[in-house]
């Protein structure tokens, strides 16, 4: 790419940023903390979710010694709703890795990042540019698609020639005397112009530069890949009532859910009933043999690849029950129903507690 050119998409994309970046809450400091807890919230969520939960965040832990000093449980109800909780875990660890070693804030050094929980090659750079502005080029899928239509390119993205490619555009184009600058410019301009569907390339600052445009192509770059089929996994559980009070149980640490509340409940068998699904496996993680349940509700919630639909009943116990056996928690609690909002749920039993207190 020739020098001029490489100065000129510069000066566009950063004018072009200059006048329509969102307000988005960390960009007013840009410190290093706030950038951080941004970047970690961003993986597998949208902008507008992540600038509401980040306020929220900032609120109740202002700094990393907040943090560092919050239990478990308040970091996991703060992040719930966002999913990928191993996030919130990670951001704890390092909270606490830090504060124990001196630190007031994110270090401002690569090999120091990477050695963080939960922080790898990509989440360093973007620290190290939008933070501290140093000049560490960034691609994510926005300006992958971005240059994927900039230089018209027609190979899959993830082929090593094509990443390598994408790699070498980064590092040319990047403006290494604003470099925090730069590189949210060309992550804004995929979110809000050269977007996936229906691009607003005719409001571009790059369209005169874009290959794509010129060849009529847009609608084909980046390469369509192929979508894998969301797998369906059917659940049951039971909300079991003991007077005026609701039995909750904790995930065991190493779980997928590690350290999060439900209902007793789990996968269903081959050809097995919600209903006796959910009998089932009350039994079997707390003991307790039940005769009846009666429907409550069913909720569907989407991850990255599973599509989770859960059965939920409601029963009661007698007042003389034994204590639960679990097998599949690490504790219990018996809770109000006003009160169960104040614990962190997975997000289809959450569904089913906004049922329960609607």
């Amino acid at each position: 790419m020739h020098p001029h050119t490489v100065n000129e998409i510069r000066n566009r994309l950063l004018a072009w940023f200059a006048q329509y970046q969102r307000p988005l809450p960390w960009r007013t400091t840009y410190r290093p903390y706030h950038v951080w807890i941004a970047e970690i919230m961003g993986q597998q969520t949208q902008m507008e979710r992540v600038a509401m939960y980040f306020l929220r965040w900032i609120e109740q832990f202002p700094d990393l010694a907040a943090v560092a000093a919050a239990p478990e449980q308040k970091i996991l109800k703060a992040w719930e709703g966002l999913g990928y909780y191993t996030r919130a875990r990670n951001i704890h660890r390092t909270a606490l890795h830090l504060v124990d070693n001196g630190a007031m804030d994110i270090p401002a050094d690569y090999q120091q990042l990477l050695a963080l929980p939960g922080i790898g090659p990509y989440t360093a750079a973007a620290i190290l540019s939008i933070a501290f502005n140093q000049p560490y080029p960034l691609l994510d899928a926005n300006v992958e698609r971005v240059f994927s239509r900039l230089a018209d390119i027609d190979s899959p993205l993830k082929k090593a020639s094509t990443k390598k490619q994408l790699t070498a555009m980064a590092d040319t184009l990047l403006d290494r005397d604003q470099p925090r600058q730069f590189n949210q410019a060309l992550m804004e301009l995929g979110a809000l112009i050269c977007t996936p569907k229906r691009p607003a390339c005719i409001s571009c600052p790059l369209q005169v530069y874009c290959r794509a445009y010129q060849a009529d192509t847009v609608a084909y770059r980046p390469l369509p890949i192929a979508r894998d089929k969301k797998t369906d996994i059917l659940m049951a559980c039971g909300v079991l009532y003991k007077e005026d009070r609701i039995f909750i149980q904790q995930r065991l640490p190493d779980d997928i859910w590690g350290g999060l509340w439900e209902f007793p409940g789990g996968q269903l068998k081959e050809s097995e009933t919600p209903l006796h699904g959910a009998l089932r496996e009350i039994h079997e993680e707390t003991g307790w043999l039940l005769e009846r349940l009666d429907v409550l509700a069913t909720v569907t919630h989407y991850y990255t690849r599973y599509r989770v639909t859960l059965h939920g009943f409601y029963g009661t116990l007698h007042p003389s029950c034994p204590e639960p056996i679990l097998t599949a928690a690490s504790q219990y609690a018996w809770v109000p129903l006003n009160q169960l909002h104040q614990y962190p749920f997975p997000a289809g039993h959450r569904q089913l507690v906004h049922i329960l207190c609607s």
